[in-house]
């Protein structure tokens, strides 16, 4: 599954280098605005400690993490939502994202410019936040006109239509964001076809100094008080400090600078991981000599269609799924070792695929 989370803020708050930290892809980072100009998009494989354990385990010839695409979106400015800036197209970059990281500049530096001549990651929330909503509710209005209009010739089902919209035009009115409406899943199956951009899932990420990094400070404060009522989380990173480590050329020298702040693993892994479950998916594993790999599936998913995301065909001719819990493994030690102790079961098409599963499809081509 091709998933891809969007990263997101006012120009010079750190997108760029935070990308670079996780893709290790260059994109040019400078201090000016804009330098961004088309988004920079890196695939990058998500750390799991399960891999490392059925690596050890079965010994394969390869492992194969799941990933994650992360795209680098050009600094918004105020009026983005009018053009202003390149928005158009800035924000249709954010429209075909599944999730959005919303990175807050939560450090102070002289050296680096802000756009708006002073630090204040609640004003920089904000700005972003309207230009979205401004968008959504663009995107609204125009289909509430249509349906209002069709309405009036007595099409009972426009009007319930339009009552939804209604709903999510006063939202957006009052200044919020469409992930926080009060609304049955029925209803908002009225405008799943827009798209909305205050509707995908979110990650604020604090862009805090070297010396923030264990405790935060007070903007980090601000941050996680502002959006304690929303479905977000919070989490801080020091971009400048994660690009110093990168550039270490072994894992002893990058665990040694690790241990000197402090901190157990890179902050990039806990993003990666953070974003990751940010697009409510799980993973299961399949693990033979030739292969320990690791697959993306939607929660809530079962066999056939976690099958297909090996390949079709396994999805159109599936019989059954041979199902061992990873915990089970890991504890025998081997697939044999799981079937010999009943440990392996025969799930039918209804199953749910749980994560961590480690499954082999049976199928007819």
């Amino acid at each position: 599954m091709a998933l891809k989370c969007g990263i997101v803020g006012l120009p010079n708050v750190g997108k760029s280098t935070l990308f670079n930290c996780l893709s290790n892809a260059k994109a040019q980072s400078a201090n000016f605005p804009f330098c961004t100009i088309e988004p920079n998009v890196g695939v990058i494989s998500v750390p799991d400690n399960r891999l490392n354990e059925l690596e050890r385990l079965v010994q394969p010839e390869k492992v194969q993490p799941t990933t994650i695409e992360i795209v680098d979106i050009a600094g918004l400015v105020k009026g983005a939502s009018k053009g202003e800036g390149l928005g158009n197209k800035f924000l249709a970059n954010i429209r075909e994202t599944d999730a959005i990281i919303h990175v807050l500049r939560c450090f102070e530096n002289d050296n680096i410019v802000h756009v708006d001549g002073s630090v204040d990651p609640i004003r920089d929330k904000e700005t972003i936040d309207i230009e979205l909503q401004l968008k959504d509710l663009e995107a609204v209005d125009k289909k509430l006109q249509k349906y209002e209009k069709l309405s009036r010739t007595g099409d009972k089902d426009s009007r319930k239509v339009v009552d939804v919209l209604s709903k999510y035009k006063a939202h957006l009115e009052q200044g919020k964001s469409v992930r926080s409406i009060d609304l049955e899943n029925k209803e908002k199956e009225h405008v799943a076809d827009l798209m909305l951009l205050t509707d995908k899932p979110i990650m604020y990420v604090c862009n805090v100094d070297e010396a923030s990094i264990k405790n935060g400070n007070p903007h980090v404060d601000r941050v996680k008080e502002i959006v304690k009522d929303e479905d977000a989380s919070v989490l801080m990173i020091a971009a400048s400090t994660e690009a110093d480590i990168t550039e270490l050329d072994s894992y002893e020298e990058r665990q040694m600078f690790l241990e000197d702040m402090g901190l157990d693993e890179p902050g990039v892994s806990k993003l990666i991981r953070s974003a990751y479950q940010l697009l409510n998916v799980s993973t299961y594993f399949t693990a033979g000599v030739k292969e320990v790999r690791a697959w993306t599936i939607k929660e809530g998913m079962k066999a056939p269609q976690a099958a297909g995301v090996i390949h079709t065909d396994f999805e159109k001719g599936f019989i059954r799924a041979e199902v061992i819990k990873y915990t089970d493994f890991v504890e025998l030690g081997s697939e044999l070792a799981c079937k010999e102790n009943g440990k392996m079961s025969v799930e039918g098409k209804e199953y749910v695929v749980a994560d961590g599963d480690i499954m082999h499809f049976r199928f007819n081509t």
